[in-house]
Formats: structure tokens, C-alpha cells, sequence
């Protein structure tokens, strides 16, 4: 049997960007991917996200990097602190 694929190598600050991308597209932001900051929190005063949101981008996640974002994980609080805990997520456990 073969192994999978390697993942390409990703910096953190490219995988941050991405992720802005992400966020910008799959919820139709009115803000620049490079306008969002990586240690904003993503609910409240940071981009105003409610949980809708986060599901949208937890399926566009799922769907680009190869792994499911679960609802029930009991570490989403952390996971979607910010964009930075959540790039540092995607790297950890990104598929493709």
C-alpha cells in the first residue's frame, strides 16, 4: 500500500491568508482578505461572526483542507478564537 499524499508545506502566514480568502468568499464579506486581522477574535467586537458563520466556514474548511470541523469538538472556543488558532488548526490536521 502507498501512503497518501504529502500536503504541501504551507507557512503560517500563507495559510492565515487563504483562510481570510476563505472567509471573505464562502461569507460574502465586504472587507479585503489582507483587512482581516489574524489575532482579531472572529465573534463580537473582532469580525462579528455568529455560529451561522462559523458553520459556513467550518463546511468550506471541511471541503478545502480534508477534514471535518465538528460542532461538538470541545475545543471549537480555542479553535475559533481567531484566525491564527484556526490556521494553526487547519495545519495540524489538514489532509489536502
Amino acid at each position: 500500500m502507498s501512503s497518501p499524499p504529502a500536503v504541501p508545506a504551507q507557512t503560517p502566514e500563507a495559510l492565515e491568508r487563504d483562510l481570510a480568502a476563505l472567509f471573505v468568499e464562502a461569507l460574502n464579506l465586504e472587507m479585503a482578505p489582507a483587512d482581516i486581522d489574524p489575532t482579531a477574535p472572529l465573534f463580537g467586537d473582532g469580525l462579528g461572526l455568529d455560529s451561522i458563520d462559523i458553520l459556513e466556514v467550518a463546511l468550506e474548511v471541511s471541503r478545502r483542507y480534508g477534514f471535518q470541523l465538528r460542532s461538538d469538538d470541545e475545543d471549537n472556543e480555542q479553535i475559533f478564537q481567531n484566525l491564527r488558532s484556526l490556521a494553526a488548526h487547519v495545519a495540524q490536521h489538514r489532509t489536502q
